[in-house]
């Protein structure tokens, strides 16, 4: 599959917003929820607009993991960029109906490729211990696993650790 990966846009709010309603119990069964109120329009509008602040900033870089026709496959950020240590942190998620494809690694492998003109020197990760797709993923693109965290908590009935992880380029 041919995908590509596009910054962040005010125009998107509309299509990603109907993604997320999509994918909304998807995802939660992998990652703890953004809570209801995310999931109002309008709210989720005001949370996009400080996104794209962000990004604007240089802070963080939000992407869309897209088809060759547009349509959202999913989103890959790099958040919370630290300039002084060059340091980034990585966050994505595909839409139910396009996992197993190889979208989140090519979506990766992609970000990766823009850090080539940036100054970040390492990126670092986290996933759950049940999730095995993501820790395949961000092996597939040259992460290391760093450490499991010794604590446990409880998702969707599960207990479950942290699993880290780290990029250096």
């Amino acid at each position: 599959m041919d995908i590509l990966i596009e910054k962040l846009h005010a125009t998107d709010a509309g299509d990603l917003y109907k993604f997320e309603i999509e994918n909304k119990y998807f995802f939660e069964k992998m990652v703890p929820t953004r809570g209801n109120e995310y999931y109002k329009f309008d709210i989720f509008k005001r949370r996009h607009e400080t996104l794209l602040k962000e990004q604007a900033e240089g802070v963080s870089y939000f992407y869309l993991i897209k088809d060759k026709n547009g349509s959202i496959l999913g989103r890959i950020n790099l958040v919370d960029i630290d300039r002084s240590q060059k340091i980034g942190y990585l966050g994505y998620r595909v839409g139910q109906l396009h996992t197993g494809k190889g979208v989140a690694k090519k979506g990766l492998k992609l970000l990766l490729e823009t850090l080539t003109d940036r100054d970040i020197e390492q990126v670092k990760a986290k996933t759950t211990t049940n999730n095995i797709a993501s820790q395949k993923v961000l092996e597939k693109n040259g992460f290391e696993q760093t450490k499991t965290s010794d604590e446990e908590f409880e998702m969707n009935g599960q207990k479950l650790k942290f699993v880290y992880y780290k990029w250096t380029k």
